[in-house]
């Protein structure tokens, strides 16, 4: 039995072990590794802070946390003794030796006093000496006296524990500087040298107060006075540097730091100058041009950049190379430093994004809100620039300054550099963040005020007519912004750095307003055409309000076209020779010179929706009648009531055919050339699936697809225009071909198809848009009768297919079923008095009378009559109301103007163009193209979103159609006196 259980055990022992390593493995994925958070500031004064382990170490015995609090140092009173490389162990020094030397590794006897930190100490003007030659520790140390007098002429070093010569211009006979010598800023001046009065203040205009700043106290004086006598370099510097921190500013002070500095500047007149710079004085930085009036002028727009750019082809050059002298705020020259990314730029932004700001042509723009405290802890000090631009040349390489224009600058109390260019006062030198001069205390103190650089704007002006892409020296204006320090942890400030491209858009505003002017003025001609063509055919030889009305009017929508077609010429103008050019010759607008152009873009949108409006409103108050031409074929039997006998009356005609007519002519108010909402879905897809809104981006770059890692300038107003306008225009116009050319010819034409109906149905159509004016579409049919039944309809068609029948047109033997109507005075005099007791019903109650009783009775008796006299009008019943049928002169069509006046008889026009439809959306395509594109731009270039865009202008033509299609409506009812019941 043993043996056989023995498999059974190993195998329960094998299952245990299974089952312990799952768990152990469960529990090892499932662990979290958590740790306390400590800083260095919550150790105790007998702890230290351990990097490695991140955590609070207890310091050994007799030790404590030494002033960094990352070790461990020895008590005062103990010194150092070495064990091992990782620590330390401390020993308390004899009685007899109580002192611990500097280095902390041995115990010493004392001359004199110890200090706090029971080391020895020796009086002013002597140094310690603890060890020998040989580097033996004495026994006791010695206070060495350091001899100030010649030859030795030495002091005790900073340090204090060797002799050294004391400064140059202590050196007389001692070095000390006794009265009347200035002992200021470790140097000896003579007296009289400079006035000790100076002014250690920092203006902030801004917040409309001065701080006397522990920087500029310190070292101002010493500063100037060290410039003045002796020229160093470094003084100087330092100098100008606290003149920069002043914003360059002049007052009648001439004290504080750039008053101190033009002093010595006037007072160098005879040393020379630097460069051969008449401004760069030699041992002096160069701060400012000159105040001379129009200096500014000279130097940005005199001589041009001695290098060109192209942005294609072999000589292709868009870098914008600039070089930085940078100094401390002590005046030391650090390094020269290539301006990139991270120097002039304070918002964290990657390089690849902050490096497009120097490729000619792209209008760079970066903006970020920084923290105040963040600020302090990464410019405790200032750093100075003065930049160059870097023409290269290889070993004669050559620089260019770039002016700098400071907004704040002041001169006497006033901004000089916001007033007109011929009062700038341009300077060179600039810095970014001054956390240092509003330090009021100490120089370790926090700040009471900080100044940031809020904009750095590096401007390049085009080289009038230039061919070979020269630009003027570029200008950078930098403005300043005065931040008072409350609460640094939540206070933020607003940066921003660009660089702009612009040119003299002078000429460009003249040929424009040129093209306005010239094409404004034919409008007014045109518009008087239309104006002179509306009285003849509403037969009104007086000029009143209504036709100075009218003529505003139609000059509302003649100028809409004019600014519409100036608008998208010139978009179309600056996309294509902007985005097409080799040697740079052309410049997009800045966005504030871009403001006129957007006035005249919503001058065209206002003007082109009172055309639109007004066009809208004619049409859904046109007079319509429907001339039914048919005629009872037969006389039906009834029974008179009274007295009981059969009496033969014509059978009635038919309603239907009217009511079908009237149905089809309600549903083909609205139809247009395009279909809307596959223009707004293509126009979508172009820009914003395919990419072609990147073509209105402000570079010279004509691609459609960015990489999400580069950066993406902003939108030019002027290209986004000219592209979206171009593009909806030209789908637009395909679209009106593809209609016009083959779906009208091989699927559908809605409009031929309505005037077949009106023939098939026997009824003839009058619109009048005019009172004396108007269509007719003849539709009476060639087989007398429209009211049959299946069979003999077929019969009819297929002999009229077979030519076994007359010809539809009005006149014999002709096809010509639509016509320009101009009627005579006397034809819608008629025409209105027949209307007239409809007229009076639908108007004040009033104006009725006992005959008006039973509406229905009126609208069929006023039917019947205006049907009879129309129809006997078209029949030539009427020898005093008779027409005559001409054809149009091509000059007529053109201007749209009939040159025969209908005195006698009326005149019927051929028109095989089909113009009736100008009553319907459909003959009035181009006004609503244009409407539409403009409505698109106006709402993009407000919201800069073409889908919202796309969205209002779906929604805006769903509207004015409801409104169309339910005013059209009504006005039908009203004038064909067709019951509403019956129109679905």
């Amino acid at each position: 039995m043993a043996t056989g259980t023995l498999p059974f055990v190993v195998n329960r022992h094998k299952v245990t072990l299974t089952l312990f390593l799952v768990i152990y493995i469960d529990i090892l994925h499932c662990q979290q590794f958590i740790i306390p958070f400590k800083a260095p500031s919550e150790c105790g004064a007998e702890e230290s802070f351990d990097i490695s382990s991140l955590s609070c170490i207890r310091c050994g015995p007799n030790q404590r946390r030494s002033t960094t609090g990352l070790s461990c140092v020895c008590k005062t009173g103990y010194q150092s003794l070495t064990t091992d490389k990782a620590s330390i162990t401390c020993q308390q020094c004899p009685t007899d030796k109580a002192a611990v030397t500097k280095d902390g590794f041995g115990c010493i006897r004392c001359p004199s006093s110890l200090s706090d930190e029971g080391k020895c100490q020796c009086p002013p003007g002597s140094v310690l000496v603890e060890r020998d030659v040989s580097g033996n520790l004495l026994a006791e140390a010695r206070c060495e006296t350091c001899n100030g007098n010649s030859p030795a002429l030495s002091v005790p070093n900073s340090s204090g524990d060797r002799c050294e010569r004391c400064q140059a211009s202590f050196i007389n006979t001692s070095c000390v500087c006794n009265p009347p010598n200035v002992l200021a800023g470790g140097l000896c001046f003579p007296p009289g040298t400079l006035s000790t009065n100076v002014n250690p203040s920092v203006n902030y205009a801004q917040l409309k107060f001065s701080v006397q700043s522990a920087w500029f106290v310190k070292n101002l004086y010493s500063s100037s006075a060290a410039c003045l006598v002796y020229s160093n370099l470094t003084a100087c510097q330092a100098l100008g540097n606290m003149c920069v921190m002043n914003m360059h500013s002049f007052s009648s002070v001439s004290t504080d730091a750039c008053g101190l500095f033009n002093s010595i500047f006037r007072s160098r007149a005879t040393a020379g100058s630097t460069q051969d710079i008449s401004y760069w004085r030699a041992n002096l930085p160069w701060l400012y041009y000159g105040d001379e009036p129009g200096l500014a002028h000279r130097v940005l727009q005199t001589d041009p950049v001695p290098i060109g750019f192209s942005f294609r082809g072999r000589n292709k050059n868009t870098d914008i190379k600039l070089l930085a002298a940078v100094y401390n705020v002590r005046g030391e020259f650090l390094r020269w430093e290539q301006v990139k990314g991270g120097n002039l730029q304070l918002c964290p932004e990657s390089a690849t994004k902050q490096a497009a700001a120097f490729s000619f042509g792209t209008a760079y723009q970066e903006s970020c809100d920084l923290s105040v405290a963040e600020l302090l802890g990464t410019h405790p000090e200032p750093l100075f620039y003065d930049v160059f631009m870097d023409l290269g040349g290889g070993e004669n390489r050559k620089l260019l300054p770039l002016p700098t224009l400071v907004y704040n600058q002041q001169y006497n109390g006033r901004f000089i550099n916001q007033e007109s260019m011929k009062n700038w006062y341009l300077s060179r030198r600039m810095f970014l963040v001054d956390t240092l001069g509003g330090r009021e205390k100490s120089v370790s103190s926090l700040p009471k005020v900080i100044r940031v650089a809020s904009s750095v704007r590096i401007r390049f002006q085009l080289v009038p007519r230039t061919q070979e892409g020269q630009v003027f020296p570029p200008l950078m204006i930098v403005t300043y912004k005065d931040v008072s320090i409350t609460d640094i942890n939540t206070q933020t400030v607003s940066t921003t750095f660009n660089v702009e491209y612009e040119m003299d858009q002078s000429e460009a505003r003249i040929k424009t307003d040129t093209a306005l002017g010239v094409m404004g003025g034919v409008a007014v001609i045109y518009s008087l055409l239309k104006t002179v063509s509306w009285k003849r055919r509403i037969a009104s030889p007086l000029i009143d309000v209504e036709t100075m009305l009218k003529f505003l009017l139609f000059y509302a929508g003649d100028l809409a076209n004019v600014f519409f077609a100036v608008t998208v010429g010139t978009g179309l103008y600056w996309l294509i020779f902007y985005k097409a050019q080799q040697f740079v010759s052309v410049l997009l607008p800045l966005p504030a010179q871009e403001e006129q152009f957007v006035t005249y873009i919503g001058c065209a949108f206002a003007l082109k929706a009172v055309q639109f409006l007004h066009k809208l409103i004619l049409q859904v108050s046109v007079d319509v009648f429907l001339i039914d031409w048919e005629r009872p074929r037969s006389k039906a039997s009834r029974t008179v009531q009274a007295t009981g006998e059969p009496k033969r009356d014509p059978s009635p005609v038919s309603i239907w055919r009217t009511y079908f007519v009237a149905n089809e002519w309600n549903e083909i108010q609205t139809i247009r050339k395009i279909s809307p909402t596959f223009q707004i879905m293509t126009v979508l897809f172009f820009l914003e699936v395919l990419g072609f809104s990147n073509l209105a981006l402000r570079d010279p770059w004509p691609t459609l697809q960015r990489s999400s890692q580069a950066y993406t300038p902003s939108y030019s107003l002027t290209l986004r225009y000219g592209l979206t306008a171009t593009l909806w225009l030209c789908i637009g116009l395909l679209q009106v071909i593809f209609f016009t050319v083959f779906h009208e010819h091989f699927v559908e034409d809605k409009i031929r198809q309505f005037v077949d109906l009106c023939s098939i149905s026997n009824i003839s159509v009058l619109l009048l848009s005019h009172r004396c004016f108007g269509y007719y579409i003849h539709g009476r049919s060639v087989h007398g009768h429209a009211d049959t039944n299946m069979e003999e309809m077929n019969n009819n068609l297929k002999r009229e297919a077979e030519s076994l029948c007359g010809q539809r047109g009005l006149l014999p033997n002709t096809d010509v079923q639509t016509f320009q109507v101009s009627l005579t005075n006397r034809l819608r005099s008629q025409y209105d008095r027949i209307r007239e007791p409809l007229n009076r019903r639908n108007g004040p109650s009033r104006l009725m009378d006992a005959s008006t009783a039973n509406p229905f009775e009126q609208n069929i008796r006023a039917y019947h009559t205006m049907n009879h006299f129309l129809g006997s009008i078209i029949d030539h019943a009427h020898a005093d109301m008779d027409y005559i049928v001409k054809d149009k002169l091509v000059f007529e069509r053109v201007i749209g103007m009939e040159f025969l006046e209908p005195n006698e008889k009326s005149i019927f026009y051929n028109d095989e163009a089909h113009s009736f439809s100008d009553v319907l959306f459909y003959g009035n395509e181009a006004t609503l193209l244009i409407f539409d594109t403009l409505f698109f731009c106006v709402v993009d270039l407000g919201s800069q979103s073409f889908v919202l865009a796309a969205v209002l202008t779906y929604v805006q033509q769903m509207i004015f159609r409801l409104i169309r299609n339910i005013l059209g409506r009504k006005n039908l009812v009203n004038k064909t006196l067709v019951d509403e019941r019956f129109l679905i």
